[in-house]
Parts: C-alpha cells; sequence; structure tokens
C-alpha cells in the first residue's frame, strides 16, 4: 500500500487548503459568526458553500452525477483533514456528519427513484438529514438488537410508533432515515425506512442539551406515534436493517476521524504559535523540554491515528468492510483529539481556557469522541473478539 496521493488529488488538497485558509478561517474570529449553540448561522453559512461549489470544492464523498465531487475514501481522508482546519470547514464544503454518512449510506443502498427523491437534493445541499437509530434505555444503543421502535405493516404502509433520542441533527433536517423494528428475527428484524419531516405522526420532544457545541439542528429526542411510511421508502429490503446500518456506520466512523485529526492538527498550531512567542523565565515555552515532550507526544498520537485512518480508508477502497481497521482508527483518534485539545489548552494557560480560542471549543466537542458512533469500550470489545478468531493472524500483512 502506497499512501502517496496522485496529482490530482495533492491539487485539490491544497485547492481546500488555501479556501479554508481565504474563505472560512476569519469566520471564527467575529463571535457574529455564532449561533446560540456555537455553530455558524445557516445564513451565514450559504455564501460560503455557494462558493466552495464555484471553486469545484463541493461533496467530495458524492457522485458526480449528483453535484459531488466523486472522489475514493482515501481522497477524502486528505481532503476532509484539511477542511477541519476550521471548526466550520467540513460544513464549509459539504463532508460534516450526519450529512456526509447519510450521503454515503444512500449512495450505496438507494434505488434509482430513491437516490433522485432522497439523495439528489442533500448532495445539492438544498435540504439537510437525520439518521434515527439510538433509542433510550432499554432500548438500542451500541447493540441495535435492543431495538424497541416498532413499524407494523397494514396494506401498503408501515404505522411507526416509538422513541429515538440523541438524533443529531433533525431539528430542521428534511430527510430522515428511520430503523425501526418489523420482526423479532435476531438478523432479520430491523428495517430501514426513508421519511419527510412533513410527514405527519411524529415530533421532536426536545432538543438534548449537551456539554459540547452541537451540530445544525442538535442532538434531539424524538417520539413517534403513528407515522405512516410507504412501502416504497425502505432502503433495501425488509429485514436488512441491520445490513443499512453496517453500511452506513462504518465508513461514517472514519470519516468522523478524518475530520478530528483536521480538529487535533489546529490544536497544535495554536499551540505552537503560543509557545514560540510566550516568554516566561528567562526562556520561550518552546525551548522548555517539558513542553517540547507535551507536544511531540500529540504529534505522535496523530500520525498513529493519521496512518490507521489512511489503512482503513484504502482497505474500504479495495471493498473490504475494514471492520478491524476502523475500530482501531476510531479509538486512536478519539483519545489524540481529546489529548490534543488538552495539552494545547494546558500550554496557552488561561487564554486557552478562554473564548479567545477555539480551543475550549474543541476540547468539549471531543469529548463526545469517545462516546459517538460506539464507544471506544465497544471498538475494543470488537477488537478483542477478531483477536479471538484471528489469533496470531490479526497482525497479518494481506
Amino acid at each position: 500500500m502506497d499512501f502517496t496521493l496522485s496529482p490530482e488529488i495533492e491539487d485539490i488538497r491544497l485547492r481546500v487548503r488555501a479556501f479554508i485558509e481565504k474563505e472560512v478561517l476569519p469566520l471564527e474570529a467575529d463571535p457574529q459568526n455564532f449561533t446560540e449553540h456555537e455553530n455558524i448561522p445557516e445564513a451565514r453559512l450559504a455564501p460560503v458553500r455557494e462558493k466552495a461549489k464555484k471553486a469545484g470544492l463541493w461533496a467530495p464523498q458524492a457522485p458526480k452525477e449528483f453535484g459531488g465531487m466523486g472522489l475514493p475514501i482515501v481522497a477524502w481522508a486528505a481532503i476532509y483533514e484539511e477542511a477541519a482546519r476550521s471548526i466550520f470547514g467540513p460544513l464549509a464544503i459539504h463532508c460534516m456528519a450526519p450529512d456526509d454518512g447519510n450521503i454515503g449510506l444512500l449512495m450505496r443502498a438507494g434505488t434509482p427513484a430513491q437516490k433522485e427523491k432522497w439523495l439528489r437534493p442533500l448532495v445539492e445541499g438544498k435540504v439537510r438529514s437525520a439518521f434515527a437509530m439510538t433509542e433510550p434505555h432499554p432500548g438500542s444503543g451500541s447493540d441495535p438488537g435492543m431495538m424497541r421502535t416498532r413499524a407494523e405493516k397494514k396494506g401498503d404502509r408501515y404505522i411507526v410508533r416509538g422513541h429515538k433520542w440523541f438524533i443529531t441533527g433533525a431539528e430542521g433536517a428534511a430527510h430522515h432515515i428511520l430503523i425501526a423494528r418489523t420482526s423479532d428475527d435476531p438478523r432479520k428484524g430491523l428495517t430501514a425506512f426513508l421519511h419527510h419531516k412533513d410527514d405527519p405522526g411524529w415530533r421532536i420532544v426536545r432538543r438534548i442539551p449537551i456539554m459540547g457545541p452541537h451540530e445544525h439542528g442538535g442532538h434531539c429526542e424524538i417520539e413517534y406515534d403513528g407515522l405512516e411510511i410507504p412501502e416504497e421508502n425502505i432502503l433495501l429490503n425488509v429485514g436488512d436493517g441491520l445490513r443499512v446500518t453496517q453500511i452506513r456506520l462504518g465508513p461514517a466512523r472514519l470519516t468522523h476521524c478524518m475530520r478530528w485529526l483536521g480538529f487535533a492538527k489546529r490544536c497544535m498550531e495554536i499551540a505552537q504559535d503560543y509557545v514560540e512567542k510566550r516568554e516566561a523565565f528567562g526562556a520561550k515555552l518552546a525551548d522548555r523540554e517539558n513542553i517540547q515532550i507535551k507536544l511531540g507526544d500529540v504529534a505522535h498520537q496523530i500520525a498513529i491515528g493519521r496512518l490507521l485512518t489512511m489503512h482503513a480508508a484504502w482497505k474500504l477502497d479495495q471493498g473490504s468492510r475494514a471492520r478491524k481497521e476502523i475500530s482501531m482508527a476510531k479509538i486512536q483518534v478519539a483519545d489524540a483529539l481529546h489529548n490534543a485539545a488538552d495539552v494545547a489548552i494546558q500550554v496557552n494557560g488561561a487564554r486557552g481556557y478562554s473564548k479567545d480560542t477555539i480551543l475550549e471549543w474543541v476540547y468539549r466537542y471531543a469529548r463526545a469522541a469517545r462516546l459517538v458512533d460506539g464507544a471506544s469500550e465497544v471498538h475494543k470489545m470488537v477488537l478483542a473478539r477478531f483477536l479471538r478468531e484471528e489469533g496470531k493472524d490479526f497482525w497479518k500483512w494481506g
């Protein structure tokens, strides 16, 4: 495997870097560009997104026929990382969760008619989307087999009743992907459905307050009480809900890692800039061994995470599900992001703890990284299962 970027991808990466530098980073400096939920207002984001489209830097993951760039997953890794030099960057070029993962799912699982109706507006940025799977106890979380939301067939429709929560982006999302139970079969009991925000029979109970900044649309608690979904809005087939979640969540976990690496590198950029200028007790902070050790350790952890991420991306491009590789990347990069933000705050002192930089924003955002799309402990259990099954071949080269 050779992770050298092709000239075409390297050119795109550099153009994304320049775009983020010129068009997106300046937005972070103005408090007026933050909503009450600590993200960029959609009205302020829209003109930047138009510039990204005109620059040919829009939706790297989406098919060209729908308005995207149609790039391989290895290219996403380089481009998403560059985009995430700004906390608004992934939104600016349309590679932010949950839309990013939902685009990938609809590309792979949608029928031609479903792609035209549900995918095209999403790629074009005309709508936002949500993926509704997680439920409050005793419902499904990391274990989809615990799902309690049910869809009962009546004629040519399914009637949905149940309860979801922590559904990212649900407030204001037009297109929803819903996982519900259609039978008690342990492997084929779940089904994936598409529905529109204007369909009656569901409601957002609340936008759940969280520790960190919100994605657009927040993290919502949802109640379904008679939502009717026609058969044509089933993704794949009845009973394929678990397969749908696997198609979506594997690559989506990895694209989180790609963005988190960009955030982690930005933290180091802010830290390095400060320690090169700040003097105390007769020396620059950058010349002090304890500071060098802290920054060197974070650089090391980011590099490991980057290699694991690129390896998993390469395997996905080869047609593998890369479950083991994605879990390893997710664990490593989540820890590296949290450590990068923590160290950067520490070396910046009170400045890092204030809102004069984005470090405290990233720090609060980073704490969720060890929870979202599978807690780190669950991914370690996945690795332990592979180790038990494969033995010494866990580390095979092929």
